[in-house]
């Protein structure tokens, strides 16, 4: 089966996954129904965050990626009716998002090696996904 995830970058060297911080687990989203998809981007859009590229990936691949990367997938059934606030981020990102665009400017040689081999992992990942 089929999901739809949201790409920064897609196919670049600094390809990453749309991912939300919920109760101190990263999420990540596989939405069930392309069209839910691409309004999730565009709200990511409105609030000027990059808007994310919607790519169509096998939920067992994602769901693997997840797994070994420490994430937990989330499958956004179409029609889903969130019952909470953490379920409404599952359709409507959060208000503020995380400033990421600095996140290699960090002072630290020893956590700068860190992300750079977890980067790159996760780059393999994503990789092998495509």
């Amino acid at each position: 089966m089929n999901v739809y995830v949201l790409l920064y970058e897609a196919g670049k060297d600094s390809e990453g996954i749309h991912s939300l911080e919920i109760k101190g687990q990263t999420i990540v989203l596989m939405f069930e129904n392309q069209d839910d998809a691409e309004r999730y981007s565009v709200l990511l859009e409105a609030q000027d965050f990059p808007k994310p590229t919607v790519e169509s990936i096998q939920k067992s691949e994602i769901e693997s990626f997840c797994i070994q990367s420490g994430y937990e997938p989330t499958f956004v059934k179409s029609g889903f009716l969130p019952k909470t606030d953490e379920e409404r981020l599952l359709l409507v990102p959060p208000p503020q998002s995380k400033d990421v665009t600095n996140w290699n400017d960090d002072n630290s040689d020893k956590t700068r090696d860190n992300l750079g081999q977890d980067l790159e992992e996760i780059k393999k990942r994503l990789e092998n996904l495509l």
